[in-house]
């Protein structure tokens, strides 16, 4: 059986990595490729695969044209308006194990509840950051962005989630009271952001694993506060689409070390 991770730019990613690890833990004789594709090309590449394909992981800039393709909607990438894994079958049914993976990340890293939250960004993986938060108890949300459509975007999705949500931009972001901070930007967008502050509280979860750590991370541990790497997120939602694409438990110990060695090197 067959999987692959699809998007553009793909040659960096490390999803066949952890899922060829998984497969040879299980004696599964599946393949899992990397495969570059735009978003004109999704339709017909999907339209391609054949019984012996199980699905896609999918990442930018494919998760919203993913909905064109997508037969049925998960509540949670209706609600995200994000779809990074499509399961085949009778139907195509989009998922969104994002949210599953920055939760997992989280608590792996001693979180078990919050109460507030600050998302830098407003794009595809900040409105499932906020679901996350919410999640994880949050009840105030603080979105450091300035994209007008992304923010009301995130808006709509707070008032569903019956989440505060107040925007700023980064230049008036204030790290010393809060309990969870991620970080939704591509590498180096955040990497000064903290470079007038001295003083931060609670976790930040930098989405960026490479090159890790992060400018953003340095500054953050120097400034008191403690980091989770953005490889916890991509491992544990991988193990979520692991388990949709083989109906079998993910291992997750041996994914892990496989991650774990790749980045090493």
């Amino acid at each position: 059986m067959r999987a692959a991770v699809l998007g553009k730019p793909i040659a960096h990613s490390l999803s066949p990595v952890i899922h060829r690890a998984g497969y040879l833990a299980q004696n599964l004789a599946h393949s899992y490729e990397a495969v570059e594709i735009d978003t004109d090309q999704l339709g017909s590449f999907i339209a391609g695969c054949g019984e012996d394909w199980m699905g896609v992981s999918l990442t930018m800039p494919l998760k919203v044209a993913a909905f064109g393709v997508a037969d049925q909607l998960t509540p949670l990438a209706e609600i995200t308006g994000t779809i990074n894994t499509l399961v085949f079958g009778e139907q195509i049914i989009g998922y969104n194990t994002d949210v599953y993976g920055l939760v997992q990340a989280c608590v792996e890293s001693g979180i078990e509840g919050i109460e507030t939250c600050s998302i830098i960004g407003s794009g595809a993986t900040a409105r499932s950051a906020l679901v996350a938060a919410r999640e994880l108890g949050g009840q105030h949300v603080r979105l450091l962005a300035r994209n007008s459509v992304a923010i009301a975007q995130c808006a709509q999705i707070a008032g569903q989630l019956g989440i505060n949500i107040t925007v700023s931009d980064s230049a008036d972001a204030d790290f010393e009271n809060v309990d969870l901070v991620i970080n939704t930007t591509p590498v180096g967008v955040a990497d000064k952001l903290l470079a007038d502050t001295t003083d931060v509280s609670g976790l930040l979860l930098d989405v960026v694993y490479s090159p890790w750590p992060t400018q953003l991370a340095s500054r953050w541990i120097e400034c008191g506060g403690t980091v989770c790497p953005g490889y916890l997120m991509l491992l544990h939602q991988a193990a979520a689409q692991y388990d949709l694409f083989t109906g079998l438990a993910a291992p997750l110990d041996q994914m892990r070390a496989a991650l774990m060695e790749t980045l090493r090197h």
